[in-house]
């Protein structure tokens, strides 16, 4: 009878706050999420500087031990709760709550990466022009320093000119889309054209989420597979162009002297983390969408095979042209190569506008990363916006409220974002992305999740909570990696990155002022102070209340799944023992 009253009220719920119309619309959801910018210009480039094929190993390590045990982890707790990353907490470890808190901060630095859409937004236009602006220097923006793309000869015997010339490509880059200034000093004006790119992408991301998950379910249709066939046409054209083996070659050449440094390990888990989109709370916003039976257990082992695979994939789309390009300069490849920014926006347009019909190429290579930007960042509002709603359930669940609500959202981080397409913007976009969603917030976070989860809530019941929900019972593998593997090693990752901190610097020679890194370091502690502090705060809520059972801070009261469990144990002994007597 009380399962049958639960059942009707997950119903009641599922009605009131909404659920994916099919587990199609799920599953491409959280692929578009975690099929990223990262698997692109991130993970080709680590794999190439840390080893080749032998970064493999310590991230296939990383992925097995720290990425599908976190998956399952923080899936299975949306799915159970059906509540957002905050509330989540107040029926699992409610001493924990911060952890949640401290997600939205760290929602908030996420969403500067709307820039980034802004800006292949912008390339995209320009390249339907009939001649690709960053291949020349006939353009008012080029300096007298420029050399045009096809004018580059690294063979040159006059090294010293060669020294003081910039590629048109960077020119196009700094002077025509930036129009960097010389230090964060130094914001300057906003670029009309570049806010209207972003004014663009954010009027597309409240169209995409202003229904919920019945809006965004829709959108993933197009923005979660057009990547994959934007991904096989540029890999069958890197494949077949001259001097793609070459570029392969560098991308995947073992060394397995990597193996002993420990900066490569932490840079394996940091991709996995960042990838697979961990300790963000996106995953248990997204699981608690589902029906409460969905089979998330076997869901974590597709998503992050399919995620760990296109990384892979993605890297012999890049480091092929990136070959084609270095044998066409006459270079090699190591000369070509670089990640982030400057993969996307200078080496990888460069590479393109060396090929015939160079427009074509560049117009598939841009609407990729568009899309890939687009349902990842869509897909952080929604998170931001549910955890909230869940939070102020009266306040905002009214008919016609929750669009008002994602309408404020929008507009006011438009506003905020514009200090990004300002002429010093690319200075503060830098800073969010090295102090705002740093691995030390990441390690910190998933440190804080475990220790909650399998010591407070404990390992057993999650274990007892997944088996109600999927008919499978995890393996104990996952057990240990909860209560032991993956506290163990954030700890040591978090102490390290302490001990290896350095100072942001742009392109390596610009150094920010000293209230920057202040500012910085404000940015990450904001976020990790929030579990240090919620605990004080729902500790004082307690005893201020004459609680006298403070232990159900670490854990609610026994949970009926539980409990049900515990009576058909019972009654199972108890035949049976009636069985034996008669």
């Amino acid at each position: 009878m009380n399962r049958q009253r639960r059942k009707e009220e997950r119903q009641r719920r599922a009605e009131d706050r909404g659920q994916w119309a099919s587990k199609t619309e799920y599953i491409l959801v959280v692929a578009g999420n975690v099929v990223g910018l990262g698997n692109v210009w991130r993970f080709p480039y680590l794999c190439y500087k840390n080893g080749g094929g032998t970064f493999l190993v310590p991230y296939g390590v990383f992925a097995l031990l720290f990425g599908i045990p976190l998956f399952l982890l923080e899936t299975s707790i949306g799915q159970y709760t059906q509540e957002g990353f905050v509330t989540c907490w107040t029926k699992l470890c409610p001493l924990a709550q911060g952890v949640g808190y401290g997600h939205i901060i760290i929602k908030m630095f996420d969403l500067s990466y709307i820039i980034i859409q802004a800006w292949a937004l912008f390339y995209l236009i320009f390249s339907f022009s009939s001649q690709l602006p960053w291949a020349s220097c006939e353009n008012s923006w080029n300096t007298a320093d420029c050399l045009s793309l096809h004018n580059l000869d690294f063979n040159s015997t006059n090294r010293t000119v060669l020294k003081n010339t910039t590629s048109a490509a960077i020119e196009f880059w700094e002077r025509r889309v930036l129009g960097m200034s010389g230090g964060i000093e130094e914001l300057g004006s906003v670029r009309w054209e570049l806010a209207l790119c972003l004014l663009v992408c954010w009027m597309c991301c409240y169209f995409c989420v202003w229904k919920s998950v019945r809006s965004s379910g829709k959108v993933a249709y197009v923005t979660a597979t057009f990547p994959y066939v934007m991904l096989i046409i540029l890999l069958i054209r890197g494949a077949t162009l001259p001097g793609a083996v070459d570029g392969i070659y560098y991308y995947l050449y073992p060394d397995i002297n990597h193996l002993a440094n420990v900066k490569v390990w932490m840079e394996a888990g940091s991709q996995i983390m960042f990838s697979y989109s961990l300790t963000a709370g996106t995953l248990t916003v997204l699981g608690s969408y589902n029906e409460y039976n969905n089979d998330c257990y076997k869901d974590c082992f597709w998503i992050s095979l399919l995620n760990s695979g296109t990384s892979f994939v993605a890297g012999f789309v890049i480091f092929s042209v990136l070959g084609f390009m270095a044998q066409s300069q006459g270079v090699t490849v190591d000369t070509v190569v670089d990640s982030g920014p400057g993969l996307a926006f200078i080496a990888y347009p460069q590479a393109t506008a060396l090929m015939p019909f160079p427009q074509f190429w560049t117009v598939c290579f841009f609407l990729m990363l568009l899309f890939l930007s687009v349902d990842t960042h869509f897909v952080t509002v929604e998170c931001l916006i549910t955890s909230i709603m869940d939070v102020f359930p009266k306040l905002f669940r009214k008919r016609g409220r929750h669009e008002i609500f994602v309408f404020i959202t929008c507009l006011i981080f438009f506003i905020t974002h514009l200090i990004l397409v300002t002429d010093g913007g690319i200075y503060v976009f830098q800073l969010f992305d090295y102090y705002g969603t740093t691995g030390f917030c990441e390690y910190f976070m998933a440190l804080c999740e475990c220790l909650a989860l399998s010591w407070g809530f404990g390992a057993d019941r999650i274990i007892t909570i997944i088996e109600d929900m999927t008919g499978q019972k995890p393996s104990f593998f996952f057990k240990l990696c909860w209560k032991y593997i993956i506290p163990v090693v954030s700890l040591i990752s978090f102490i390290l990155y302490l001990i290896d901190y350095k100072h942001l610097q742009f392109n390596d020679s610009y150094i920010y002022p000293d209230w920057a890194y202040a500012l910085g370091w404000i940015m990450t502690l904001s976020s990790v102070l929030m579990v240090p502090f919620g605990a004080i705060g729902k500790t004082l809520m307690a005893v201020r209340a004459s609680t006298k059972h403070l232990s159900s801070l670490f854990c609610p009261a026994e949970d009926p799944i539980l409990q049900r469990k515990k009576a058909g144990e019972e009654e199972t002994a108890t035949e049976l023992t009636s069985a034996i007597t008669t």
